[in-house]
């Protein structure tokens, strides 16, 4: 069987993709994962992807060199695609704990966490919450807080008293920015509709209360306290989280790895040949020090 599959429609190919399946998690309800197997005996790197995107969107274009050095599992977060869906009000805590869900569900003890975007918060409430499952962080293009600014503050106050057709509206402007950087990616292997596809799948009920949960996210009093190692990529023209609050979130891991990327907020599909290649040194990096650290 192919690690790999190449969907077919309409005579257009969309991207190469891991195998991906639905999987139950208990008391919680499910959620679609695609998962790596990676050389034998590799790390496991757990993939999270940003608000309003998919594990797809976020990380296709990274999932074949990850894939080369270490086990790779990536998840749609609840009410993102085909990930879980509940009536409860959404919570970061809860996507962290969803994570933990599927680390159990596969059989992972421990694994580097890969966050991006918003994936950065369920990153680091994952290490706060289950320290026993993360070995080493990786964050991308995200911050400790996401509300100290007037234009961010803006963007996701989303949920602040809007109906659900009003603040669609401005969620989508990020969804149609997101889709906008795959459309010219994938257009160019002939099928510009699937990210549509993709962001069609969204609760978008759960995608507002999502965004109003990251305005209200704020880590800086306990940050400094990851005992991990940290790297954290630095998207130094990004229009959504400002890069002096991805570097003040450097600052506050305690020896953090730092890269910086020359592009926006969806650098990691508009110029994948630069995102990639850095994404895979700091996986790497934190790997490395992982390993010093059981020998030592």
């Amino acid at each position: 069987m192919p690690l790999f599959v190449t969907t077919v429609v309409g005579g257009r190919e969309r991207p190469v993709l891991p195998l991906g399946r639905t999987l139950d998690l208990p008391g919680r309800g499910t959620t679609f994962v695609r998962e790596i197997a990676g050389p034998p005996g590799a790390p496991t790197v757990m993939l999270l992807h940003g608000w309003s995107a998919t594990a797809d969107l976020n990380w296709h274009p990274a999932f074949g060199a990850l894939g080369r050095h270490f086990r790779v599992v990536a998840m749609d977060h609840r009410g993102h695609g085909r990930g879980l869906r509940s009536d409860a009000p959404f919570r970061l805590e809860d996507c962290a704990d969803d994570v933990a869900a599927v680390a159990e569900q596969l059989g992972i003890d421990r694994m580097i966490v890969v966050g991006y975007s918003m994936g950065g918060p369920i990153a680091q409430l994952l290490w706060l919450h289950h320290p026993h499952l993360v070995e080493g962080l990786v964050l991308c293009s995200t911050g400790a807080s996401f509300a100290s600014t007037p234009k961010l503050r803006a963007l996701f106050s989303v949920a602040g008293g809007l109906s659900v057709s009003g603040a669609s509206a401005r969620v989508g402007a990020v969804a149609g920015s997101a889709l906008g950087a795959v459309s010219r990616l994938t257009g160019r292997r002939g099928d510009a509709g699937w990210g549509m596809d993709q962001i069609a799948m969204h609760d978008w009920q759960k995608l507002i209360e999502a965004g109003h949960a990251i305005g209200r996210y704020d880590a800086r009093a306990w940050i400094g306290s990851v005992n991990v190692p940290s790297a954290v990529l630095v998207t130094t023209a990004d229009e959504v989280v400002p890069p002096r609050h991805q570097l003040h979130l450097a600052d506050a891991l305690p020896n953090a790895i730092v890269h910086h990327l020359d592009g926006g907020h969806h650098t990691c599909v508009t110029d994948p040949d630069r995102f990639v290649p850095a994404l895979l040194d700091a996986c790497a990096e934190v790997a490395s020090r992982r390993e010093l650290a059981l020998a030592s």
